[in-house]
C-alpha cells in the first residue's frame, strides 16, 4: 500500500522527468552502440529474444534494492510514472520482471515497422526504437 501511495505522490508532482521532456530534449541512444551491445549474434539485428536478454539484465541492473520488482525511483530516465503505472497489470505500485518484460514487447512490436520481427539501424533510430533502447541500456 505504502509503494501505491509513494507512486500515486509521484505522480502528483511531477516526477515524470525523463516522460516530461519536451520532444527532441532527451539524448539519442546511438543504434550502432545498441547494435554491439545487445545483437548478440552479430547479423545486424536485434531480434525480440536479444531485446528480452537485455532487458533481463537491465532490470536485474535497476533492482538496487533487491526486492525483484522495480518501483517508480528505481525506474527513473527508464520509464516515466504513467507509463509504469499503465504496466503495473497487478496495481501494486512496482514493476515486476514479467512486467517490465511485457512493455519491452510492447515497444518492440512498435518499432518494428516493416513487421519482420527484428529491429534494424533505421527502426532503432525512431522514437519508438529509441523508447525500447531506454529499456535495455543505461
Amino acid at each position: 500500500m505504502r509503494t501505491t501511495y509513494l507512486l500515486a505522490a509521484a505522480l502528483s508532482i511531477g516526477v515524470a522527468a525523463a516522460e516530461a521532456q519536451p520532444a527532441g530534449t532527451r539524448q539519442a541512444i546511438a543504434p550502432e552502440a545498441a547494435l554491439h551491445a545487445i545483437d548478440t549474434n552479430k547479423d545486424g539485428t536485434i531480434s525480440l529474444d536479444e531485446a528480452k536478454a537485455a532487458a533481463e539484465k537491465r532490470f536485474t541492473a535497476l533492482d538496487t534494492d533487491h526486492e525483484g520488482t522495480l518501483d517508480v525511483r528505481e525506474l527513473m530516465g527508464t520509464l516515466g510514472p504513467e507509463a509504469a503505472k499503465r504496466a503495473d497489470k497487478d496495481s501494486d505500485g512496482t514493476l515486476d520482471k514479467a512486467e517490465y518484460l511485457a512493455v519491452v514487447e510492447t515497444r518492440f512490436k512498435a518499432a518494428d515497422t516493416n513487421h519482420d520481427g527484428t529491429l534494424d539501424r533505421q527502426e532503432l533510430g525512431t522514437r519508438q526504437g529509441q523508447a525500447l533502447l531506454r529499456l535495455l541500456q543505461h
